[in-house]
């Protein structure tokens, strides 16, 4: 299954919970995850912002970022102005249309507030993985 993952969820799966569920299910093959430049940017621009760069952690995210372990990349996305309150959230939803993904999942009230676009899930990581659980 095709997933685009939204920053928040890459940096809260460093604390545990359900976001590293989502990521963990990504490091073992069961999703493929859905990258734009824009999203690998803001991650890292995230990451350095919070002081995480040193993180065991980080390390592992970045070599399977590397290695494209079940990963897809698009450097094309559709130009959308979708959210208006975020524009920068954008990016989730342009990138899961140029690559055919089924789901964004996200912690963003913005872009959760859209619900779905042209057929997209916009899901919590609780949700996702309820609708991970239960897909046929």
């Amino acid at each position: 299954m095709r997933v685009v993952v939204d920053t928040n969820v890459f940096i809260s799966s460093f604390f545990g919970g359900k976001p590293r569920r989502v990521i963990d299910l990504w490091k073992k093959g069961e999703i493929t995850i859905c990258l734009s430049p824009d999203i690998i940017d803001e991650c890292v621009a995230v990451l350095r912002r919070l002081g995480l760069e040193e993180e065991p952690e980080i390390g592992e995210l970045i070599d399977l970022f590397a290695k494209a372990h079940h990963m897809l990349f698009t450097a094309k996305i559709p130009a959308l102005r979708l959210i208006m309150e975020d524009p920068g959230d954008d990016k989730f939803i342009a990138c899961a249309v140029a690559l055919k993904a089924k789901v964004i999942v996200t912690g963003d009230k913005h872009l959760k507030a859209t619900g779905s676009y042209m057929g997209i899930k916009i899901l919590s990581p609780a949700e996702f993985l309820a609708f991970f659980r239960h897909r046929p």
